[in-house]
């Protein structure tokens, strides 16, 4: 029985990124208590990989004025993973509030610079215009 070269490509193709290291960061966003994506510097002051939520104060715009004038804190913690944007108001989705064992995270999007593709990424150029990332 002949066997496809198909089957043997997704297998060769997995095993080349686990032999050479490629990977890729999930990441570390600071949300409000809807899970909305906020301004990193909310978070600035929370422990990494931290559970605790922390409040915002009138200082850092962190919450808001009810009609009877009273300030209401909005609540921020780190998002670990999961789908969802990075712009400020961005909802995310499908991640937890704390750090999983043996994943890694980064702020932003997560990409990690590394692997083949860097091998263009620092050299000079030999041309007027280069590519925006």
């Amino acid at each position: 029985m002949r066997r496809s070269a198909h089957v043997f490509a997704p297998l060769l193709a997995a095993t080349a990124v686990a032999l050479t290291g490629c990977h890729h960061a999930e990441p570390q966003r600071c949300v409000d208590e809807q899970n909305h994506v906020v301004d990193p510097k909310f978070c600035a002051n929370l422990p990494p990989g931290g559970g605790q939520p922390v409040a915002g104060n009138m200082g850092n715009g962190g919450g808001y004025y009810g009609t009877n004038g009273i300030f209401f804190p909005h609540i921020y913690r780190y998002y670990y993973g999961g789908g969802g944007g990075f712009a400020p108001g961005a909802i995310v989705s499908g991640g937890t509030y704390l750090p999983l064992a043996g994943h890694s995270y980064a702020v932003g999007n997560g990409t990690s610079r590394g692997g083949f593709g860097s091998l263009f990424s620092s050299g000079s150029s030999s041309g007027g215009d280069s590519a925006g990332e």
